[in-house]
This record gives C-alpha cells, structure tokens and sequence, in this order.
C-alpha cells in the first residue's frame, strides 16, 4: 500500500462521492440482509401451517386457511421484491459515486503524468523508449483505476455485508454459523494463493506488452525506413517472436486462473453441505426452524462473492501497486530544468554570451562542449559551423536551457540565463531544429502552433517567408490539408520550411536556424535568407549549418571542431587564414558554384 498512497490525495479531494458512496453500500446490503429473513418468516409460516391444513381436511375451515396462507406468501414474495428493488437502486447511487469518483481520479492521474511528462528534461526522454511512456500513461493507469474504483468498492462492500449477515447469523445460531463459515476462510485464502501467482505473472505479461508497444511504435514511425531496405519480414518475424512471449506469459496465467471457478464451487458446495447436515441436526433438536436452514444457505451463498472477492481485490491491489509503482517511478523524477514563476518576465534585446562553457550530455557521459566563449550583440549574426559531432546543436540546446551549463555560464542581455523566466526566453527564441517535427493536424495549425491567436492571413504571410505558401496552395486541401504523422505526406524541404515558418511566426527577438535549410534547392534558399536580411535586420540571428549563407552577412562564423573552438571571426578573416575546416568548405562551395 506504500505505493498506492500516492492516491490518497485524490481520494481526499473526492471524499464526499467516496462517503457517499459508502453510505449507499450500507443501505444496499441492509435491504440485502433482510432478504433472506422475509423467506425464513414465509417458509416457517408454511411449515407450521401444513398440518393445520390436513387437520382440516373436508371442512369450511380449510379453504379459509389456504386463501390467508395464499395471501400470507404475497405479502411475503411482495415484500421480497420490494427489498429487492431497493437494494437495486441504492446499488446503483454505490456503483453511480464510488466508480464516477475512480474515472474523475483516473482522468485527474492521467492529466497529472502528462503534464510532468511535458516538464521532464530532454535526458529523460533519451533514456526511455516511447512505448513505455505511453504503457505507463495508458494501461497502468487503467489497472490503477481498478483499485480505485471496484477494489475499493468491493472492499468497503466485503466489510459491511460480512459484519451485516455474520451478525444476523448469529442472532438466530451461533453454533450452526461457526459450521457454516468453516470452508470460507479457506476459500478465501486459497483464492488469495491463486490471484498472487496470477498478479506475478500478469506483471510480466504487462512488461511484455510494453515490449510490444515500443516495438510497433518505432517500426510504424520508422515505416519508410523498413520498406526502403526491404525488411518488412524481418520486423515482422521479430515482432512474431515477442508476440509468442506474450502469447506464452498469457497462456500461463490462463491455466492458473481456470483453478479459480471450481476451487471456489468445491468449498462453496461444501459450505453448504455442513450447513444442511449440522442444521437438520439442530432442528431435530428443536434449537432452530427449517426456515433457518433455508435462511442461512441464502446467507452463505450471499457471503461467497464477498469472500470470493478478498483474494481478487487482493489481487487487483497487487496488480495496481506494481503500476503505481512504475508511475511513481517517472513522477518522483524531478526536472533538471524548473521554470521559475517568481521570475517576472521580461523582453530581451538578443544579445549573448557564452563565457567558458563547457557541457557533458549526462544520459551518454559524452563531452559536446570545452571552454567554449563567445559574444554576440543583439541583432549580429552569427553561423555556427563544424563536423558532425563537434557540438553545433548543442549550443542551440543550451541557448533554449534544453539543459543547464554544468561548467561556465551563458548571459542573455548581460544577466546569467537562469535567471530568466524560462516560459518567456523561450518565447522570444524561434527555434527551428535539425531534426523537423510536424504534428498530425492541418498545414496551418502546424504554423500557427508558434502563435495559436493567429489569423489565417497572417499564417499565409509567414509561409510566404518561408518560401512555402505556393507548395501549401498545391495541395489538394491548401492550409487545411491535413499532414500525417510528424509530417510524412510531406517532402524534407517542405517540411523544413513549414517549421521555419512556425518559427518566424512568433517574430521572436533571437532567431535560431539547427541545419535548416539542408533540404532546400538554391532558389528556395536565397528567398529564405532573404527574408532573414531584409525582415529580420534587427533580431539576432544564429545559423547552425554545414553550408555557406554568403547572402547573410554573418557578422562572426563560429568554427568548432570536437567541442572547442577551432576559430572565430569574419567570413574574410577565416578566408584570409587559408586553412582550418571553414576555409576547406569555403574552397568547395566555391569550385561547385559555376556548375
């Protein structure tokens, strides 16, 4: 329960559903009790009136006694059916506050993961797969609510109904009850037995699922991949093979669990065996009635699903701890990175600073940065070039406080990056990453993603700076086409154009381009770049790149070469020095520029 008391919080928030929910259980199981006590009084009645009857037999008097015999039984089987009606309902207002209350607590803890998913750091998201996130936020949530909701329920109503009827039983015999209840404590521990190895084994089978989930989200990501390299078969064997391990695990646990039906009617049965035998024993002896035995396997039958289900609820606990636990496993995971809302925010002119940073990646151990140092103020522009691998993006990374310095510290307008409202840096920061990211909605909405308020001729504005509007207005739907998952009806350049556009749209105060422009043709290029001279004279501007924006005017290049800087000046500097990687891609740009 160490794991589940998490929850309490939302227990408490909902406590007036839960009590009343608790009070209609109470009133349920008293209609419920007196059931069987009805039918006693009916069948007594019955009994002790037979021999009246043939003592009567050809007299007047026999008729009359059969009609109010009659009457008696409709009196009785109406009352029954009254009783029955009122358990029904006040069953129904249980199942209408108990179980709303655990969908309002599931639809609060799924909310809950979601939004710490979103605060979590970029590390977090590296060190686990996708499918497991997703396995966590889904189905370990549902088995979660299962506690919540009917385990708790069953719970209160196993406590309530068992004190309610052992008490009625031993009102009428407590010898003849302590023989009734023999086989229950026996049910319901071996029950408990069976449900704890089927709870060991559907953990497994729940990890296997997420197996399963993460596997068939990377291929169906990663579809054009499989198809180009013909390996359809081979994901598909291997997805075979998991699902034979799941099938296995499944299989396992189905076989214990078809011990649970009839271990259940064995000891029911017999329970009610020694309540026939050890009741008509009694009965010779005049300690009880024959509508005691009748009242009392009705009693025994009604306590079967309660102790029943203490070995189930046991089981869905179980069950629901080990979710909890995984869940809790990623909300006790504290972001590296906390905006800080007592921070006012505040507009930023785009000057920056990197003074002596250095950063390793803490997921990988691997150093991307070394005592890296440079200024830009604000509306300079500055490209950043460099081998793969020699910490481009990085700087991109740390601008966005993707992650903190661990060593040096980075100034935005002369003041420590930290000590800005993190929300409004990273609003007045136009991001376009390498590594381009749509969302499955329409070509529109994804522009306006960078500013939600605007309208559509604002949107076709930007797109049109983007170089992308004549591309949108081709399709069959124009802006609202709607794209495919992270954009795959699409080509690379125009997608890269559309995040550029989604990135320009916030007309944010520094402008930062990761290797954007990698999929554009020359033209396309030069409209871009264009814009970025003309529009954008005034924002600071930072080009990750491996190519070279002669129409930009950098105002410094940036060279590095393994996480240091290799040099640092003017586009004629680095040209002049006649050596080093910023002058080998200058020589390549410029013999391929007569072709």
């Amino acid at each position: 329960m160490k794991e589940l008391a998490y929850l309490n919080k939302y227990f408490y928030k909902y406590r007036w559903r839960l009590l009343m929910g608790i009070l209609f259980v109470i009133i349920s199981n008293y209609f419920r009790v007196l059931q069987p006590q009805v039918i006693r009084y009916a069948l007594d009645m019955v009994v002790d009136n037979v021999t009246i009857y043939r003592a009567y037999e050809d007299f007047e008097a026999q008729k009359t006694l059969f009609n109010k015999i009659g009457w008696s039984l409709v009196f009785f089987g109406t009352l029954t059916v009254v009783f029955a009606i009122l358990m029904g309902v006040f069953m129904f207002f249980m199942r209408q506050t108990i179980i709303v209350m655990s969908r309002l607590i599931e639809n609060d803890l799924r909310s809950e993961i979601f939004a710490h998913y979103e605060k979590l750091h970029l590390a977090f998201y590296k060190k686990n797969n996708t499918g497991d996130l997703m396995a966590r936020v889904t189905e370990d949530v549902s088995k979660v609510r299962m506690y919540i909701g009917p385990a708790v329920m069953y719970g209160i109503n196993l406590v309530f109904l068992m004190v309610m009827v052992i008490y009625a039983m031993v009102q009428v015999n407590a010898e003849l009850t302590l023989y009734s209840l023999i086989p229950l404590p026996v049910l319901s521990f071996s029950i408990y037995y069976v449900t704890n190895i089927i709870n060991k084994r559907s953990e497994a089978i729940q990890k296997q699922l997420s197996v399963m989930n993460s596997l068939a989200q990377e291929v169906y990501s990663g579809i054009r991949v499989v198809k180009s390299y013909v390996q359809e078969d081979a994901m598909g064997n291997y997805f075979r093979e998991e699902a034979e391990k799941y099938k296995e695990k499944s299989l396992r646990m189905v076989s214990v669990d078809a011990i649970f039906r009839p271990l259940m009617l064995i000891l029911i049965g017999a329970s009610t065996i020694i309540t026939v035998y050890v009741g008509g024993l009694l009965l010779m002896k005049g300690s009880i009635s024959a509508g005691n035995i009748a009242e009392f396997i009705i009693y025994i039958n009604m306590l079967t699903w309660p102790v029943t289900s203490i070995g189930w609820v046991a089981s869905i606990i179980q069950q629901s701890a080990a979710s909890q636990k995984r869940i809790n496993e990623f909300l006790k995971t504290k972001p590296e990175i906390l905006p800080d809302v007592k921070i006012p925010q505040k507009e930023i002119s785009g000057a920056v600073e990197f003074k002596d940073v250095s950063f390793i990646y803490p997921d990988t151990g691997i150093s991307a940065l070394e005592n890296v140092s440079f200024k830009l103020a604000a509306g300079e522009k500055l490209a950043i070039v460099g081998r793969t691998g020699s910490g481009k993006t990085t700087i991109a990374d740390l601008l966005l406080r993707m992650y903190d310095v661990e060593k040096g510290e980075i100034l935005m307008d002369g003041i420590d990056i930290k000590q800005h409202n993190l929300s409004s840096l990273r609003r007045q920061i136009g991001y376009v990453p390498q590594d381009v990211f749509l969302f499955s909605d329409t070509v529109a909405n994804n522009i306006a993603f960078g500013a939600p308020n605007a309208d559509r001729q604002r949107i076709e504005e930007f797109a049109k700076y983007a170089a992308v509007y004549d591309d949108i207005v081709a399709l069959p739907g124009g802006f609202d086409t709607q794209i495919g998952e992270r954009g795959v009806t699409l080509s690379g350049g125009q997608k890269q154009r559309i995040s550029i556009a989604r990135a320009l749209i916030k007309e944010p105060q520094i402008i930062l381009l990761d290797d954007c422009l990698s999929a554009v043709d020359t033209k396309t290029e030069a409209e871009i770049t264009g814009y970025l001279r003309r529009v954008c004279s005034d924002k600071t501007t930072i080009v990750v790149t491996h190519r070279l924006y002669a129409s930009l005017n950098f105002d410094k290049i940036l060279v590095l070469e393994h996480g240091k800087i290799a040099a640092i000046g003017t586009h004629e500097e680095l040209i002049y020095a006649k050596e080093g990687y910023y002058y080998e891609l200058y020589e390549k740009h410029r013999l391929e520029e007569p072709i």
